[in-house]
């Protein structure tokens, strides 16, 4: 029988205050499973996908360990590959919103012994242009906020309360004015933030039923929060936002396969939760069961 090989991409700055231990352990769970091992520290942003896009076509399973930002590189670089391995995520970062989503367990062990069942999930990718995402792109006022606030704010507050903090004065939100093509549907107005995710969890910001989310449908969910006029109305958003009530307060809520956004500002964007810099326009598509995780 062949041996099956894998490759451990990982991000060494990510989980830095974390123990190593358990690393070396999943990398002996995974060997133990019969995999035969090699691993690639990342050296510099885009090592990942660049490493992955070489690389991964010889392997029968690559694994990135990391944060979400770490995933998103591996996973963006397999995209690039025409027989693409099966891709396996042990989290090491602050966050890690995707993992949450798919239920990955923290514990590099614990998520080791996921991929050994060798069980995998077909799921789809976004593309934004000509990159990918895994999990969301989002853009709008609170998304420098969400790759920029320091981690013990978001650790103090919770993500959500941080970024619900920032929404309290009317004078201090920037509304964006941006034309939205969801799936034929055309939107014009003034928004204050916009998601476009696959994912239970947006961005770390809002938190979404699992029952109304699959993973592997060849839909988005498209959120988009817009900019209250007066004191009143931002008050009704945040409550609605706060009770995940994304049907009502002018919130818009689509499932969608594809979406294109313009606008004449500068529009920052962030793909799973890296930084993307703003252009005119922008088109989105999902790419319906794009990879396959062992989870």
């Amino acid at each position: 029988m062949k041996q099956r090989k894998l490759l451990m991409i990982v991000n060494p700055r990510a989980g830095r205050s974390k123990s190593r231990g358990p690393l070396f352990d999943a990398a002996a769970a995974l060997s133990g499973a019969g995999y035969l091992i090699s691993i690639h520290m990342t050296s510099a942003p885009g090592d990942g996908a660049e490493t992955a896009a070489r690389e991964g076509g010889r392997y029968d399973v690559v694994v990135a360990v990391g944060g979400d930002g770490t995933l998103n590189e591996v996973a963006s670089g397999l995209m690039k590959l025409e027989k693409r391995p099966l891709l396996g995520y042990l989290p090491q970062g602050s966050t890690n919103d995707f993992a949450a989503s798919l239920k990955i367990p923290g514990d590099p062990v614990r998520a080791a012994a996921s991929i050994t069942r060798n069980v995998p999930r077909q799921l789809d990718v976004g593309r934004w242009n000509e990159r990918y995402f895994m999990y969301v792109a989002s853009f709008g006022a609170f998304t420098r906020t969400s790759y920029a606030a320091a981690q013990s704010q978001k650790n103090a507050l919770g993500h959500f309360a941080y970024i619900l903090e920032g929404m309290k004065d009317l004078n201090t939100l920037r509304p964006y004015h941006i034309r939205v093509d969801a799936g034929g549907e055309l939107l014009d107005g003034e928004y204050l933030f916009g998601a476009v995710c696959n994912s239970t969890s947006i961005g770390g910001l809002m938190k979404l039923n699992p029952e109304r989310v699959v993973l592997d449908d060849g839909l988005f969910e498209l959120l988009l929060i817009p900019s209250p006029k007066t004191a009143a109305e931002l008050q009704s958003l945040v409550h609605a936002l706060l009770n995940q009530q994304y049907d009502s307060q002018g919130l818009v809520f689509r499932h969608v396969s594809s979406v294109r956004v313009e606008t004449e500002g500068d529009l920052p964007w962030s793909l799973d939760g890296e930084y993307a810099p703003g252009v005119p326009a922008v088109e989105l598509r999902n790419i319906r069961q794009g990879l396959a995780m062992l989870l």
